[in-house]
């Protein structure tokens, strides 16, 4: 990555795919900001594992637009011009549709498709204005064949999708890509509803044999953000061991 290409924000990069994106970043000699919601502790002990000097934690509510601003602000002030924006912040929830309410809708949407059209807005001017960027979004399989009891979740990672798809054929004339990962069963802590028998289980259905790991999907986040990925654009890249073909 060249170093006037280096400047990165990944939301939501406390616990998981962001946190495993976080590390995989400043381990190529990014400069990299993240943002997270709630976990403070987690946050703060991700910039002191890695160093303070080259990772900064910005507390966000990326539902929240005047929030995210403010992010991107003090993203640049700390990081400088942003030339790499990770949309990965997002919640989940398992749910009849039946018994979803209009809080839950909001909230799923408000996190999971608006946060990622806030946080490109906000970041957009300054990387057409240079001509270069990347963008990456977190996406989901679910988001590509729908999953029962996810409706909410998987609308929203659909409109990711399609936001990625769009976006892609707007920006490529200014130098940007615009790319998504869709990742199959990753075991992070969003698992840890699932018992042992569910994850084996759910292990056996995938092709390949396990589930995936917040690390794998981290690395293909870089790869993309990179100079060799400079001819993809508006692609989904399913990452789900074969679950999805």
């Amino acid at each position: 990555m060249p170093q006037n290409h280096n400047n990165v924000l990944i939301t939501g990069g406390s616990r998981g795919i962001g946190a495993a994106a976080v590390r995989a970043f400043a381990a190529q000699g990014a400069n990299v900001a993240f943002t997270y919601h709630t976990n403070q502790a987690a946050a703060a002990a991700l910039v002191q594992e890695l160093s303070p000097a080259c990772v900064t934690a910005i507390p966000c509510d990326a539902a929240d637009p005047a929030q995210v601003r403010e992010a991107v602000r003090q993203a640049e002030t700390a990081i400088g011009p942003l030339t790499v924006l990770v949309c990965n912040a997002g919640i989940a929830q398992s749910k009849l549709f039946t018994e979803l309410t209009d809080e839950d809708w909001r909230r799923m949407m408000g996190v999971d498709l608006d946060g990622p059209f806030y946080f490109s807005h906000a970041v957009l001017p300054g990387m057409i204005r240079r001509k270069y960027g990347r963008i990456l979004f977190v996406s989901s399989m679910w988001g590509q064949t729908g999953g029962s009891c996810e409706v909410h979740y998987s609308a929203a990672k659909a409109g990711v999708i399609g936001l990625c798809k769009a976006l892609a054929k707007e920006e490529g004339p200014s130098g940007i890509t615009v790319n998504c990962v869709a990742p199959g069963v990753i075991d992070t802590d969003m698992m840890a509803c699932y018992t042992p028998e569910d994850k084996a289980a759910l292990a056996e259905e995938t092709p390949v044999g396990r589930l995936g790991t917040a690390e794998e999907i981290a690395r293909t986040l870089v790869f993309l953000a990179g100079e060799d990925a400079g001819y993809i654009t508006g692609q989904v890249i399913g990452q789900n061991g074969g679950l999805v073909i």
